[in-house]
């Protein structure tokens, strides 16, 4: 059984005790463990060191019990018992999985109290013949303290796969520890030192003059979808225009809504909303260029022969862009092709590719992303995080540049472990990631609306990779599509009040005022964006300004007075 499941040789024997060591000595300090977001995404013939020295599953073997997986088989599944869970903690999980029958098989990690329904907490495509990385998580809150963690293949088109695993790792986080993580991250990520030096016309540094900041815009852009119910609506500009840099059109830009029929192109609706853009200096995402969603294709695409539809594709990329040319920042190139194939269905596998090399050869200055649901937001055997990944390098190889990854973001009940463990894995690619269309299902009451939004705004902003975020909470006749922010008054609902906490409180740097030390400097840290200082001297008033970007150094300002 040990070979079976740690299967090394006796040279990673004698080594793996100071690996354990090294490990160990990292992931702790006084507030408990530290956040470990490593993360693999290529199989290997050897898989690293368990995360956290294994937390609360070291020296425990899994049991093989049987289970019915996706296919409704009996197979025999690795299984944790789990007895000493704890309500209100967030748990980190993750193993090297390898499957033994089959080449490769999407195996899902789930946890269930009895015989309740399974909540899966991640998943990786496992491979034969070498270790793949699966990391997940999930936030504990059963009355029960004890539960079973099993690991199953989510794969329809495998049958009775076996299932090994290795290096695996439970780590818990109390509530306190896991908003202290995200503290950190924002602190980190979000922030820099800033020393303001003020010195006379010769140079010299002045001790004791007065020094005042103001921040005023932000560089994280964070921003809110609009739909045509914001044109004319001077309300709704001013109540946006306040909080958002950054912005999207929700169905305006679409195909079905700019060529209805074939060869009648209206850009009314987009050209008005554009000079909303303009007039408040706001960055504006394309989306999209091509929807592989059936539902969503104009009736008389589809009886189109390949080669008409390609020609048709060819005059919509070209109308679009000979318009808002270096206009919209990034384009959702193919919207949501994991879960759909309309494009590829007609044109075949490269259909995709053709769209993403036409599009950068019309807009080559446009960040052209990918953009999926339910990557972040809960387990879906036909977006996880590895298939999304296998798309990009697919891409990648044919000869494209895949500059984003777009992640939808419409949540039920968020789990941030979850989320979180899927931003590292997508990390590892090195490209920005944007949460493109957050909200929180209607399901749910104004109050818990608002809870869960704060939840994936805070793991979001606090995660090194996240280079933007965008809500899916736009007004139109009759309300939102999922989350409104405010009423039709356009005052604060919950939802919104949690935004403003955030945006106008909490992420923006609050005025700082201070005089300057014995060596004529004043320091503090701020959030990364565009400040007004103003320096007061023996009656006389110098106004500055600066940027603030990213950097691990001090930022030091020079104010002459």
């Amino acid at each position: 059984m040990l070979m079976l499941m740690w299967g090394r040789s006796p040279l990673f024997w004698t080594l793996f005790p100071f690996i354990f060591f090294a490990t160990s000595s990292q992931a702790k300090h006084d507030d408990g463990p530290v956040y470990d977001s490593s993360a693999w995404t290529e199989c290997q013939s050897d898989p690293e060191a368990p995360l956290y020295n294994g937390g609360i599953l070291v020296n425990k073997l899994p049991e093989y019990k049987p289970v019915k997986d996706i296919n409704g088989d009996m197979v025999n599944s690795p299984t944790f018992t789990l007895p000493n869970l704890s309500s209100g903690s967030f748990y980190s999980f993750s193993s090297w999985v390898r499957v033994k029958n089959v080449n490769s098989a999407l195996i899902s990690a789930t946890i269930k109290v009895e015989n309740t329904f399974a909540k899966c907490i991640g998943s990786v495509i496992a491979k034969k013949g070498c270790w793949s990385f699966l990391k997940g998580g999930f936030r504990w809150d059963s009355p029960s303290t004890s539960s079973q963690m099993d690991f199953q293949n989510s794969d329809r088109t495998r049958k009775n796969v076996e299932i090994e695993l290795i290096s695996y790792s439970l780590q818990p986080f109390t509530e306190k520890q896991w908003r202290k993580i995200q503290f950190e991250g924002i602190n980190t990520e979000r922030k820099r030192a800033i020393t303001v030096h003020v010195v006379d016309e010769n140079g010299f540094r002045l001790p004791g003059a007065a020094v005042n900041v103001k921040q005023i815009s932000t560089e994280f852009p964070f921003g809110c979808a609009v739909s045509k119910t914001i044109l004319g609506n001077l309300p709704y500009q001013e109540w946006f225009a306040k909080r958002f840099k950054a912005t999207v059109f929700e169905n305006e830009l679409k195909w079905y809504k700019t060529e209805p029929q074939p060869g009648q192109f209206n850009y009314t609706l987009v050209d008005q909303m554009m000079e909303f853009v303009r007039k408040n200096k706001l960055i504006a995402r394309g989306h999209n260029m091509f929807w592989d969603d059936p539902v969503y294709i104009q009736d008389w695409l589809e009886n189109m022969t390949a080669p008409q539809l390609k020609q048709a594709m060819k005059s919509r990329i070209k109308s679009v862009i000979s318009k808002y040319r270096n206009e919209f920042v990034h384009w959702d190139v193919n919207n949501e092709l994991l879960h759909f194939n309309f494009y590829e269905g007609k044109l075949g596998p490269n259909a995709t590719l053709d769209m993403f090399k036409k599009v950068h050869r019309e807009d080559p200055l446009a960040t052209l992303f990918l953009n999926e649901y339910n990557v972040v937001e809960r387990c879906d055997s036909k977006a996880s995080v590895d298939r999304y990944i296998e798309k990009y390098k697919e891409l990648k190889n044919g000869g494209v540049t895949v500059g984003g990854i777009g992640l939808e973001s419409h949540f039920a009940i968020p789990n941030p472990p979850f989320m979180r463990a899927v931003l590292d894995k997508l990390a590892t690619l090195k490209l920005p990631i944007w949460l493109t269309e957050v909200d929180v299902s209607k399901m749910y009451e104004l109050e818990e609306q608002a809870m869960y939004l704060e939840q994936i705004l805070r793991e979001g902003f606090s995660h090194p990779s996240v280079n933007g975020i965008m809500l899916w909470t736009s007004r139109s006749v009759g309300g939102c599509y999922q989350t409104c922010l405010t009423d039709e008054k356009f005052q604060n609902l919950p939802t919104g009040d949690v935004v403003d906490k955030l945006l106008l409180k909490e992420w923006q740097t609050k005025k700082k005022h201070g005089k300057t030390d014995e060596f004529g400097s004043y320091s503090f840290r701020g959030f990364l964006g565009e400040y007004n200082v103003s320096v007061v001297y023996n009656h006389k008033v110098v106004n500055s300004y600066f940027s603030l970007g990213r950097g691990v150094e001090t930022k030091h300002i020079t104010v002459q007075i």
